[in-house]
């Protein structure tokens, strides 16, 4: 039994310590928003929030995480939506399929945190998430606007 803190509240898993944090989000507490990709950090698409800094949750063992970090997913970032970096991602139609796309908002939301203007090289070395679709200059384009309307907390 592992307790965890997810998204503002503590939660308790049973799984083995070294089970990814990944599989205990989609498979033990129903959330399913972080998305399996490649199973080895190189994608990005199960990017989650681990004490604010963007964290390939493929990987990352239950074991390895103490109950006081605070874990947040893309089902914890806003209730409705209404985060700037939600919001921009709507307003420049950021996704085509979407499926890598909560794992690149979690990235862009660490980063922001981190560096609330970052440069394009900044943007470069941080956001390596993998996107098929190629929506990369949009991707930017959000963060940009995100970062020039100063709305870079977490909400």
């Amino acid at each position: 039994m592992a307790r965890l803190t997810i998204n503002g509240a503590p939660r308790d898993v049973e799984v083995d310590p070294d089970t990814p944090l990944l599989w205990a989000l989609r498979e033990q507490l129903g959330m399913t928003g972080t998305k399996f990709g490649c199973g080895i950090a190189q994608c990005g698409s199960c990017t989650v929030l681990v004490d604010g800094v963007a964290t390939r949750s493929c990987v990352l063992p239950i074991g390895a995480i103490m109950p006081e970090q605070e874990i947040v997913t893309i089902e914890g970032l806003s209730p409705d939506g209404s985060h700037p970096v939600q919001k921009a991602w709507l307003a420049l139609d950021v996704p085509q399929c979407g499926y890598c796309q909560s794992g690149m908002i979690m990235a862009v939301v660490g980063l922001l945190q981190q560096n609330g203007n970052p440069t394009d090289a900044d943007i470069d070395a941080e956001i390596t998430n993998i996107c098929r679709c190629g929506t990369y200059n949009r991707v930017r384009a959000a963060i940009k606007m995100v970062a020039d309307n100063d709305e870079t907390q977490a909400g």
